[in-house]
């Protein structure tokens, strides 16, 4: 376990970046959920409409999960086939799966590390990167597929309280095209990215991305029985 991930685990309380009091439910996409392979889901409203509906049961659960999951859904987006000999598929953060207009909340202090409109179909859409740091470590958390309005009176160096309202879940297409969720994701080393970051690596890459990006339920904390 990395420095960053110990610190993180011995972390009294973190306040819940979503409030919504709706259950969790984790979601599988990766092969080995057959049902999703049956589908296809290249048109977002068609996603969008199988993950409200089927997998989160008309929409009275939260969907979950992602970190390290080895998915098939990119697949179907360009954006992660364009090095055909070295694919992106292991995704780097955990999504939370929730209608758009859904409120946002610092999980801990900190400040706005940098921001941008990742506008490309696949990508995050708006992304708002913020730094915090805890016992002398510096680390950041990445929120993307948020709305455009979230970028709003943004400015770089901003201070984030914990637990205060900065941004909502963006809806399609503007959130780069996909069913309204939020990408969250744990950095500890943004090397040169601003506004950006990578948040699904190839297989080849995977060892070195998840190293420098520890489990994003060490500030979440959701159970798995959820």
């Amino acid at each position: 376990m990395t420095e960053l991930a110990q610190i993180l685990l011995a972390y009294p309380r973190f306040e819940p970046i979503i409030r919504n009091v709706k259950p969790f439910r984790k979601l599988d996409f990766t092969e080995n959920n057959s049902d999703l392979i049956r589908h296809d889901l290249s048109e977002t409203c068609d996603f969008s409409n199988y993950v409200f509906g089927r997998m989160l049961s008309g929409n009275t659960y939260i969907g979950i999960g992602g970190y390290n999951e080895n998915r098939v859904i990119y697949r179907q987006r360009k954006h992660f086939e364009l090095d055909s000999e070295n694919p992106r598929s292991i995704h780097l953060g955990t999504d939370i799966w929730e209608e758009a207009g859904e409120a946002i909340y610092s999980p801990i202090a900190g400040s706005v590390h940098s921001f941008a409109f990742n506008n490309h179909y696949g990508d995050y859409g708006p992304t708002i990167i913020l730094r915090h740091e805890l016992k002398g470590i510096a680390f950041f958390t990445l929120y993307g597929h948020l709305s455009a309005t979230s970028l709003d009176a943004l400015h770089i160096g901003k201070k984030i309280e914990a637990g205060e309202k900065f941004a909502l879940i963006g809806p399609f297409p503007e959130n780069g095209d996909w069913p309204p969720h939020l990408h969250f994701q744990v950095i500890s080393d943004m090397g040169t990215y601003s506004g950006d970051f990578p948040g699904v690596s190839s297989v080849r890459n995977s060892e070195y991305y998840l190293s420098i990006c520890p489990d994003p339920n060490l500030i979440l904390r959701v159970s798995e029985n959820q």
